[in-house]
């Protein structure tokens, strides 16, 4: 749920229903390493990147580890209720993972582009997309500080930049300026992490 929200919200789910399965990004080497006779495991282009976990190909011996991170069930035995953790790994997949990177670059994309003029209007618009709600006079210049200062460090490292608007297969639009959309990246990043987005109370 948390892959597919954050993938519905920046505008990269393909809601195509039905089909074969999927491979979607996976650490390389993994089922080389783990799985006897060492198969590769291929993954997919284009829109099977970016379709519904649920038709996430599923290799019992090599289950997708972001879906173990979260708990899901190894599907050796029946499980008739899903285990409930909160670990670092969860965070680590959160902040780092090709698919939630990615996903932030093209919500930040859509904020540079549909947000408003303002820099407010534009964190407002990313806000509510990631919460569902707006954001307080409290959070709001926190969050506008945050993206200034961020594009001061990127328009100063356009290297980091580089990297960061590179994670994940589908390009950027080149017409948005590399420190503005690596900024906007983190602060998109930021915001899938916000508790408000990623706890359902």
């Amino acid at each position: 749920m948390l892959r597919d929200s954050a993938l519905a919200i920046s505008g990269l789910l393909v809601e195509k229903l039905g089909g074969p399965s999927v491979k979607p990004y996976q650490p390389p080497g993994l089922w080389e390493e783990i799985a006897m006779g060492r198969p590769n495991y291929g993954q997919g282009k284009g829109d099977d990147l970016h379709r519904r976990s649920l038709y996430t190909f599923w290799k019992r011996t090599v289950p997708p580890p972001a879906m173990m991170t979260f708990d899901a069930a190894d599907r050796s035995y029946c499980a008739v209720r899903r285990q409930s953790t909160s670990t670092p790994l969860q965070a680590l997949a959160m902040l780092n993972d090709v698919q939630l990177v990615e996903a932030a670059r093209f919500l930040a994309q859509r904020m540079l582009r549909e947000g408003g003029d303002s820099p407010e209007e534009r964190i407002s618009w990313i806000f509510r997309c990631a919460t569902g709600r707006r954001p307080t006079a409290r959070e709001l210049p926190i969050l506008t500080r945050t993206f200034d200062e961020q594009r001061t460090h990127f328009a100063s490292e356009p290297s980091g930049a580089q990297k960061l608007v590179v994670f994940g297969e589908t390009k950027s639009d080149p017409s948005i300026a590399l420190a503005d959309l690596a900024a906007a990246t983190t602060l998109a990043l930021a915001l899938l992490n916000h508790d408000e987005a990623l706890m359902r109370r």
